[in-house]
């Protein structure tokens, strides 16, 4: 809680419009553009309604292929899956959760209608290699920007670069609104089909603002609009992005520089920024040499009352995919599923707390304790 969130969701009660598209909704549009340049976004319900829009927008067909890193989660396949869609899925660099574009290219057939790119904890993709593949076999690219707000690849906002984009405003993301997304739209022909889609399939939109008599059913979609209330909350969360975003970088670099010692031993792997991606402070990570490690840390900060969690479970390993493709090697994606653990991070995290959680993973890897 940043301080306005409840004024604001009590002004938007008082303006009698608690549906979607209100004055709040309008206000986060005018943030988005504005302040961080998109050229145009529309606020969904979640980041899975933005992918399924997504999906929608770029005429998913069954028998279309779309290539999706297998270290992800669900909702990044089952948005084009809904749709008809084969999914393919790449591996991880070996260094780095994020999808191996030089894997990419020997995935791609005639059917492949999108590549889906994951900004694994606000860390860029490499964009410009995926947007010259899109280029040379015409097909689309969408960025997966759940956990990348605030994030660059080189002097380009995430989220700014593909045809579309997604982003997640879930409560364990950087900028919450309890559950929350949006869809970027950075390909003007897709301006007029999204909003119907976002509006049931209706020109609904366009009749508020007065450009029709009246408004129909003129193609597919749902009720992908946020409550205003959401909005208003969120758009609270928006006035303060530098506060926020300043401290949890803040906790990421703690952490790094506290861990560091651990990692020249070769006890254990931090994160690795790319020279072209920046910082979001989304998540902070440590890899393990294997799952026993791993579970055993995971149980010995439990007995301090510190709760660390593990990840994605590779897709391509799921039930659902194994009983209809078989099996598929992803090895990288299946070494950050059973060794990488992440660690407490969050805009309230008291910094006396964050010291005892780095001192007790040291004592882990030391058997010893140290004095911090």
């Amino acid at each position: 809680m940043t301080g306005d969130e409840l004024y604001y969701i009590k002004d938007a009660v008082n303006r009698g419009k608690i549906s979607g598209n209100g004055y709040y909704t309008q206000r986060c549009h005018e943030y988005f553009k504005q302040k961080m340049g998109f050229r145009n976004c529309l606020l969904t319900s979640s980041c899975t309604d933005a992918l399924e829009m997504a999906a929608i927008l770029i005429n998913i067909q069954p028998g279309d292929e779309v290539i999706i890193p297998s270290y992800t989660f669900v909702s990044t396949a089952n948005a084009f899956v809904l749709q008809g869609a084969k999914i393919k899925f790449a591996d991880s660099y070996s260094n780095n959760p994020n999808i191996d574009v030089n894997a990419i290219e020997e995935l791609i057939t005639p059917k492949t209608k999108a590549v889906i790119v994951v900004h694994y904890a606000g860390v860029a993709c490499d964009m410009d290699t995926v947007m010259e593949l899109a280029s040379k076999y015409n097909f689309f690219i969408i960025e997966d920007a759940a956990q990348a707000i605030d994030s660059y690849y080189k002097d380009r906002r995430l989220g700014s670069i593909g045809h579309l984009a997604t982003f997640s405003f879930h409560e364990t993301k950087n900028i919450i609104s309890g559950e929350g997304g949006m869809l970027v739209i950075n390909d003007e022909r897709f301006d007029e089909r999204a909003e119907i889609i976002w509006e049931k399939g209706t020109n609904r939109s366009a009749f508020f603002r007065g450009e029709i008599d009246k408004y129909s059913w003129v193609d597919i979609g749902s009720s992908f609009l946020p409550s205003d209330v959401t909005a208003a909350f969120l758009y609270a969360q928006l006035e303060n992005l530098e506060k926020i975003q300043s401290r949890r970088k803040m906790l990421w670099n703690n952490y790094y520089q506290g861990l560091l010692e651990l990692k020249e031993k070769e006890y254990l792997r931090l994160p690795e920024i790319p020279d072209y991606a920046s910082l979001n402070g989304h998540l902070f990570y440590i890899v393990c040499k294997d799952l026993k490690e791993r579970s055993e840390l995971i149980s010995f900060l439990s007995g301090y009352k510190i709760h660390s969690v593990f990840h994605y479970q590779s897709l391509h390993k799921s039930p659902f995919y194994e009983s209809k493709n078989g099996e598929l090697e992803c090895r990288n994606c299946d070494v950050f599923e059973s060794r990488l653990l992440r660690l407490p991070l969050y805009y309230e995290l008291d910094l006396q707390d964050q010291q005892r959680v780095i001192k007790h993973v040291k004592e882990f890897f030391n058997k010893e304790l140290y004095e911090i």
